[in-house]
């Protein structure tokens, strides 16, 4: 989402809903961000060399709940989104950090009621070549109450 202070943060999941009339501007953003992290990947030579797309930077490394994040709406994957009192108003992928250095957790997270228990397994499923793509490698988990996540690292090269 875009602060108030005008900088760019890729959407985790925890944000408020876009408006409608944003989307247009919003893409324009993400494509603006990926570009920018690829730029970012060729100037510091990546891990590996090779295509810049294969391997995040260091600051991603460092980052990665928003390197995630920045992938996966680059992808078109929907975000979950929050209200003011931090209630779910949208289903779709929640990105936090894992508890390894390094390493992020994409959940599937949506509504009370909203289905997003029961369509986890395909949309972590489509999210996996989303963020290969982008250099990452995700595993899919199933964790407490037998919810299915994502840990998603850098590949490794």
């Amino acid at each position: 989402m875009t602060t108030n202070r005008g900088t760019f943060e890729a959407a985790t999941g925890d944000d408020p809903p876009l408006p409608e009339g944003d989307r247009e501007h919003r893409s324009r953003e993400v494509r603006a961000a990926v570009e920018g992290l690829l730029q970012i990947r060729r100037l510091t030579g990546g891990r590996g060399g090779g295509d810049p797309r294969l391997h995040p930077a260091e600051w991603e490394r460092k980052q990665p709940v928003r390197a995630v994040a920045l992938a996966l709406e680059a992808a078109g994957v929907a975000p979950s989104a929050v209200d003011a009192s931090g209630a779910r108003t949208a289903t779709g992928y929640r990105v936090t950090a894992g508890q390894r250095p390094g390493t992020a957790v994409v959940e599937w997270a949506g509504p009370p009621g909203g289905g997003a228990a029961q369509a986890e397994e395909s949309a972590l499923g489509a999210c996996v070549p989303a963020l290969e793509r982008l250099g990452w490698e995700a595993l899919l988990y199933r964790g407490p109450r037998r919810r299915r996540f994502l840990e998603v690292e850098p590949m490794a090269h």
